[in-house]
């Protein structure tokens, strides 16, 4: 491997399905799971291509219940490329693949630089006849709509003829993801196909229920053979080529294909069978495509620049390169949000959670755009929101804990518990702070980019409903003297009642308390900062009474923040858990990264413990700055010192299983800080995360992008303490031993590319001569102006 490849020597077919995953090919619009071509689907092998918000509903029959789910659709299978030996004067033989015994050698590269894929092989029949294989593949970068791959054939010791089925495949299902196999799979249907010429030939279906039209067309092309016989077979859900053309010994020829996906999600004035036609028709040949798509990625490299030296480096690397395929430019001008799982599986359905709240502040610095388009698909889907809010008997914004198509509640209302293969409530669409993570998300963005018209316009808007909903969710305590939100569920998810209640939900969750004060004082700071007359027509579009923001000031300094033993409480009643007994669990399973799982096969439950699948309390410290944390306890009536933290950070830390790869990146965030010795652990852990498959098998159900996301951001702020606000980039760097030299370019507000160099006691910072004015930096409460075109060094303050 070199710092910008990812290879795999070998062929392991229990390994195969995560490999697709990680070799997954996209552009931000679709992406295809790194899939042998020549393989059939199987228990190694699941092809899928996925489109940037193409969802479709479907019934099931679950547990003596009709339940509904909507997916993101695996797509018409575009890949398929088998071929075979026939010998001079003889019979064919039979269709290679990595799976048969054929098999001499295997390789395949990923190129992070270029965006290929490369898989090498080779093969050697019975009779000592050698074949030499070598394929490329691209989602083309550039054009969004194209995807091409050429398979390059060598004779090695023998002549004759060579055999290439070329086909396009709309007999598909999702079933990429074991645990739905009860579920209803078949979302595709209508279909048709066609030849548009001798190399061309076309698909075209449509969604069961969104009746989203798609269709695919394909061109295969030797790139010589004058003497190629070419035949087409057509099928209800196939179109497929065959060529057969001779090889002498020792001779190459290679087969292009080309292909054109198009939905009628897309602008354009055709159909989706004529602009998919056209496409493929107006492409060039490989090598220019190969061209264009490397310099689209050259471009993405530019403006997106991380070098980070060693492993640590070329992991983020790959990190940053699958973030970029689900989320590229392209993706900006799309009506979607972030799937959780990327474009690369089916695992959550495609589903969108709260995952922008760790690919937003990276995406922010780099590809602003970017990050409106997805603050965009929010604000769509704010009527969506407030009905639901409605629907609960309040007003303002309640955002869904999983989102699709139309902004509605995705979440399932029964899950599967693999390990008693039981159908179980699923009560995470109490997880009601998403709508904090929205609000965070707005107000970040426009920090870090001075969009002031977004922020005055429809980030008002979306901040302003979701402040209204949480001022509506409190209610006074008398006893207390303080208002409380009853009946949600944290970011921890392992608990999601209290032990024997007969209703779901959990009281005053300390991270849903805090950011919804948060959000209500964010809400303030906006209404202060327009005239009167603007916020005055703003309140009266939205419905809002001029008396509310009173209510939320006097809310966002008085909910209650439950305390036990000196620490923070995940929620009231905390401490009345009992505690676990970890290690016994930890010898008797080994991973109990799922506890949940465990305990409810054992006929227990993991609502009666003290053990948090992830981070909750704890996900504060990553949100918040030590100095903006400790002035949100302030302004609601507690004290928050770096011992009474470090003390909540250790409580939990010592109770968390860590069954979501988010978890082991927002306690390396938290403990840089909190305990820095110990950080690496788990920045190591998150950085594993999907390289590795640290949660057993769910990588090759597609990866998990806010972890991704997430390291980066972990070295982009995390370790600089970088902050965008007041006209400022603030640092209060925080490096790790094996993360303390590093270089990131980011773009602030009108900066386009302000580079920062981070050494052990030094920052080194750049500003483009192309700037039109200096760069505010201020470093450990010391400022400083860089001047455009000019370097400076700056030191850190001795202990």
């Amino acid at each position: 491997m070199t710092a910008w490849s990812w290879t795999y020597e070998g062929y392991d077919p229990e390994s195969e399905r995560l490999r697709e995953a990680l070799c997954t090919l996209g552009n931000g619009c679709f992406a295809t799971r790194g899939a042998a071509s020549e393989a059939p689907p199987g228990p190694a092998h699941y092809p899928g291509t996925y489109a940037a918000g193409c969802y479709n509903r479907l019934v099931s029959a679950v547990a003596g219940r009709q339940v509904e789910n909507e997916d993101l659709v695996n797509l018409p299978n575009w890949l398929p490329l088998r071929y075979r030996l026939r010998p001079e004067g003889g019979e064919p033989g039979p269709w290679l693949s990595p799976d048969g015994p054929q098999l001499v050698r295997h390789r395949q590269t990923l190129d992070l630089r270029g965006g290929t894929l490369t898989r090498r092989s080779v093969y050697e029949d019975t009779a000592g006849r050698g074949l030499g294989v070598a394929q490329v593949r691209l989602v083309h970068m550039g054009d969004p709509h194209l995807a091409a791959q050429r398979t390059t054939f060598t004779t090695t010791g023998w002549a004759g003829e060579v055999e290439v089925e070329s086909g396009l495949d709309g007999d598909v299902r999702n079933a990429g993801v074991e645990r739905y196999r009860d579920l209803a799979s078949r979302h595709l249907c209508r279909h048709r196909t066609g030849a548009e010429s001798a190399d061309t030939v076309w698909l075209r279906c449509r969604t069961v229920r969104s009746g989203i039209r798609i269709a695919l067309a394909a061109r295969t092309r030797l790139d010589r053979h004058p003497r190629a016989v070419v035949r087409t077979r057509l099928t209800a859900r196939q179109a497929v080529q065959t060529l057969r053309f001779p090889l002498g010994r020792g001779e190459t020829v290679s087969v292009d294909k080309t292909v054109a996906l198009y939905t009628s999600r897309d602008p354009v004035p055709t159909g989706p069978r004529d602009a998919a036609v056209g496409a493929v028709g107006r492409a060039p040949g490989f090598p220019e495509l190969l061209a264009s798509h490397h310099r689209a990625w050259d471009h993405l490299w530019r403006q997106a620049e991380l070098d980070v030296p060693g492993e640590a480096g070329r992991i983020l690397r790959l990190h940053l390169f699958h973030v970029l395929q689900t989320l590229s430019p392209h993706t900006a001008g799309l009506d979607v949000g972030v799937p959780a799982r990327g474009l690369h599986g089916e695992a959550y359905r495609g589903h969108v959670f709260w995952d922008e709240l760790f690919v937003l502040p990276f995406l922010n610095l780099h590809f602003p755009e970017i990050s409106r388009g997805l603050l965009a698909y929010r604000h769509r889907r704010l009527p969506a929101a407030c009905q639901a809010a409605r629907e609960t008997g309040r007003s303002g914004a309640l955002y869904p804990w999983q989102s699709g198509s139309e902004g509605r509640e995705e979440t399932q209302r029964l899950h599967l518990n693999p390990l008693s293969g039981r159908w179980l409530p699923d009560h995470s669409r109490l997880q009601q702070h998403v709508g904090s993570a929205v609000a965070y998300n707005v107000w970040r963005y426009c920090e870090a980019t001075g969009d002031t018209a977004f922020l005055h316009a429809e980030g008002a808007e979306m901040l302003l409903l979701v402040a209204r909903f949480w001022s509506g969710r409190a209610v006074w305590d008398p006893g207390l003297a303080r208002y409380r939100i009853r009946g949600v569920v944290g970011p921890d998810e392992y608990h999601d009642a209290y032990p024997g209640a007969s209703e779901p939900g959990l009281d005053d969750n300390t991270y849903t308390n805090v950011t919804a004060a948060w959000v209500l004082s964010r809400a303030l700071d906006l209404c202060r900062s327009l005239p009167r007359d603007r916020i005055g027509r703003l309140f009266e579009r939205l419905g809002i009474d001029t008396g509310e923001p009173e209510r939320w000031d006097d809310v966002a300094h008085r909910l209650h923040v439950p305390y036990h033993s000196g620490v923070l409480s995940q929620f009231a009643g905390y401490e009345d858990l009992a505690e676990l007994d970890w290690e016994g669990y930890r010898r008797r399973y080994g991973d109990i990264r799922r506890l949940d799982r465990i305990l409810e096969a054992e006929g227990d439950t993991v609502n009666a413990y003290r053990a948090s699948k992830q981070a909750d309390v704890l996900m504060l410290g990553y949100l918040f700055s030590p100095l903006e944390l400790a002035g949100l306890f302030r302004q609601l009536g507690h004290r928050l010192d770096d011992d009474r933290w470090r003390a909540t950070v250790d409580y939990y830390l010592r109770r968390t299983s860590h069954g979501s790869t988010l978890s082991s990146l927002v306690h390396a965030w938290v403990l840089v800080r909190a305990r820095g010795p110990d950080a690496w652990r788990y920045a190591e852990e998150a950085l594993l995360g999907d390289v590795a498959d640290v949660q057993g098998g769910t990588t090759a159900e597609g990866i998990h992008l806010g972890a991704m996301a997430g390291t980066l951001d972990l070295v982009q702020r995390g370790l600089t303490g970088l902050e965008a606000r007041d006209g400022a980039l603030w640092l209060d760097p925080a490096p790790l031993p094996q993360l303390s030299k590093f270089r990131l370019g980011v773009r602030y507000r009108n900066h386009r590319n302000v580079d920062l160099r981070i050494r052990a006691q030094r920052i080194r910072v750049a500003v483009p001569a192309s700037d039109e004015r200096p760069v505010r930096i201020v470093l450990m409460g010391r400022e400083s102006l860089v001047a455009p075109g000019t370097v400076r060094w700056l030191d850190l303050p001795g202990p």
